[in-house]
C-alpha cells in the first residue's frame, strides 16, 4: 500500500510515497478516498481533470482540493486515482483519473479540506514522498 493514515488532532494525516511524482499524486488521492470510506464497492464511471499551478505542492494541493469538489458536484468519491505530473513553460500540470464511486454506494466521512498544515512534497532515494493534512 503506497499511502498510510496518520492521525492529527481533529484531521487526518496521509503520508504516501510513489516512484514518480504522478504515483505520489495518485497514491496520496488514493489516500484521501481511504480518509472518506473504509469499504470501497465496484462500480462508477471514471472520469478525467487536468489541473495546472505554479509549483509541485500547489499542484497536489489544487489537484486534491479538485477531487473535493468534483466528490461534492458530481457525488461521488474519487478512488482508483491515476496522475501524470509533467512542468512545461514554469507550470506545473496534472493529468489524472478517477473512478468516480457514487456516494449512494458508500458510507462516507466528510473530509471538508486539503490543508497547507505541514505539506511535504519531496524526492528520495526511492522516488518521491509526500505527507498532506485534511481537514476533517
Amino acid at each position: 500500500m503506497p499511502f498510510e493514515l496518520t492521525d492529527h488532532t481533529a484531521d487526518v494525516g496521509v503520508a504516501a510515497t510513489g516512484d514518480g511524482l504522478g504515483d505520489v499524486f495518485a497514491a496520496v488521492a488514493d489516500g484521501l478516498a481511504a480518509a472518506m470510506c473504509d469499504d470501497v464497492p465496484p462500480g462508477g464511471d471514471r472520469f478525467d481533470l487536468t489541473v495546472t499551478a505554479e509549483s509541485r505542492e500547489a499542484l497536489l494541493f489544487d489537484y486534491l482540493d479538485e477531487l473535493i469538489y468534483e466528490r461534492d458536484v458530481r457525488g461521488v468519491l474519487p478512488v482508483d486515482n491515476e496522475a501524470t505530473v509533467y512542468e512545461a513553460d514554469g507550470e506545473w500540470t496534472v493529468e489524472a483519473s478517477a473512478r468516480g464511486v457514487p456516494l449512494s454506494d458508500v458510507v462516507a466521512r466528510d473530509v471538508k479540506a486539503v490543508t497547507y498544515s505541514e505539506m511535504r512534497l519531496e524526492r528520495t532515494d526511492g522516488g518521491w514522498a509526500a505527507y498532506v493534512v485534511f481537514d476533517v
